[in-house]
């Protein structure tokens, strides 16, 4: 995902490829049909948790700011991820609904983890 230049899109986190893929989890998160209304508010909140903390390092100054912001953002990606999981075991949601956001969902993990480090 590319974001147009534009001099309002011009803060530290629209650089980072992690938020931007953050950015994509919480969107598809919003999408995915989750009849259990506790599990789809947590798997919501986790989502933009997860990108709000990636932007959050990336205005951070110092290595340790950064990577405490990127972990946070992480385990908040993973906890979006398991809300979405534990909705299709119980059947509040589709299979095909956890495989695209456990795909994804891989992916901010990934891209955060390489940012801790």
């Amino acid at each position: 995902m590319t974001l147009p230049e534009n001099p309002n899109r011009s803060f530290p986190h629209h650089k980072l490829i992690a938020y931007q893929l953050a950015l994509e989890l919480v969107k598809l998160v919003a999408c995915v049909r989750i009849a259990d209304a506790q599990l789809r508010q947590q798997a919501r909140k986790s989502a933009a948790s997860a990108a709000l903390n990636a932007a959050e390092g990336a205005a951070r100054q110092t290595v340790a700011d950064k990577a405490r912001a990127y972990a946070i953002a992480r385990a908040e990606c993973c906890e979006a991820c398991a809300a979405v999981e534990i909705a299709g075991a119980l059947g509040a949601c589709s299979p095909a609904s956890v495989d695209s956001v456990l795909v994804l969902g891989a992916r901010v993990r990934n891209v955060l983890s390489g940012l801790i480090r």
